[in-house]
């Protein structure tokens, strides 16, 4: 490798040269004494040869954690996200410190002061709304963050992993269509939700592309939650005219339809049709395995911490904005429509 300026040279490129891991090279930054007196002595030459210089917001001394925080922890769904986060994390030699802030501001401002003594060296928000002043702490503070499915559009400047929400709300209601649906009803999340949009974006999209009228009557706000499922696909299959297809825009919330079908002696998929959306592992074992969209929490989980590990080498981002691709899972929920 040719010598970089030190103002360039990050620890990726020292680690590449000679041979070792990351942490391999943290740890000889940090002085810790579990690094071989060889491999030592390979690292601080190319370091010192490189002219590199530990970036002024990262002190001797830290603590080889990233803090993982979600506004709440009740979901299957935060835990895929753990299990991505955790694979690339635990490879990469640093510790997980997972908090819940459960949108309340002292939550927050309690999660911020451990941050500052923990001293941790990146930080995953996961579809933050955290206020814009913990923002600018975390900025002033200089610590590399990164969000998971953002509430909002970002407006911070922060590197962001999502989904192809629209895409897979349009591809979830194109199959349903494809079926002969065309009274399909939508179970949508909250309207904070970026996410929640654009799925609905979605559902409306291909109704309109295939030239079926939207009717509001069958829109229903939910939570993503088993509860809203639950109650919302009570409302919608009670309806004088109701639909004959659900699309609930979260996996939770798609069981809620189905047990709102089972006291209301509806077969899935005789009598109602239902898509959802994440494939949660446990959807593959309900009865019926459930048709939903694919949604790569795990590998969103991952790519964050990849993008984690760059920021905090004070490397530059090609992109500050990754959405990944979601795929439609079909399983025994959908069927044609009858009568």
């Amino acid at each position: 490798m040719a010598a970089q300026d030190a103002g360039r040279v990050t620890i990726a490129d020292i680690a590449r040269e000679a041979g070792v891991s990351l942490p391999t090279v943290s740890r000889v930054l940090n002085g810790r004494a579990d690094v071989s007196p060889s491999t030592r002595r390979r690292v601080e030459d190319l370091l010192a040869h490189h002219g590199y210089r530990r970036r002024a917001a990262q002190p001797a001394g830290r603590a080889e954690l990233i803090d993982l925080v979600f506004n709440d922890l009740d979901s299957p769904w935060a835990v895929e996200i753990l299990r991505g986060v955790e694979d690339v994390a635990h490879a990469a030699g640093l510790g997980t410190v997972i908090s819940a802030v459960h949108h309340r501001s002292t939550s927050a401002q309690q999660w911020l002061v451990n941050l500052r003594a923990r001293a941790s060296d990146g930080v995953i928000l996961v579809t933050s709304d955290l206020a814009p002043e913990l923002h600018a702490e975390l900025r002033r503070l200089g610590v590399p963050t990164v969000i998971i499915d953002p509430a909002g559009v970002p407006t911070f400047g922060i590197p962001t992993i999502g989904a192809m929400n629209w895409a897979g709300g349009r591809s979830a209601v194109e199959h349903l269509l494809s079926l002969g649906h065309r009274r399909i009803g939508v179970i949508t999340g909250p309207a904070t939700l970026l996410c929640s949009r654009a799925r609905l974006d979605g559902y409306r999209a291909a109704l309109e592309s295939a030239g079926v009228e939207i009717d509001d009557r069958l829109v229903r706000r939910g939570d993503f939650s088993h509860e809203a499922g639950f109650t919302a696909g009570t409302e919608l299959i009670t309806l004088p005219d109701p639909p004959t297809a659900i699309f609930a825009s979260s996996d939770q919330m798609a069981l809620g339809v189905y047990e709102a079908a089972r006291q209301h002696d509806l077969r899935i998929p005789d009598d109602l049709s239902v898509v959802g959306f994440d494939d949660l592992p446990q959807v593959q074992w309900s009865p019926p395995p459930l048709t939903t969209v694919r949604q790569p929490l795990d590998e969103m989980g991952q790519v964050a911490v990849r993008t984690l590990l760059r920021l905090i080498q004070g490397e530059t981002l090609e992109s500050p904005h990754i959405e990944l691709a979601t795929q439609l899972v079909v399983r025994s929920s959908t069927g044609p429509v009858r009568g």
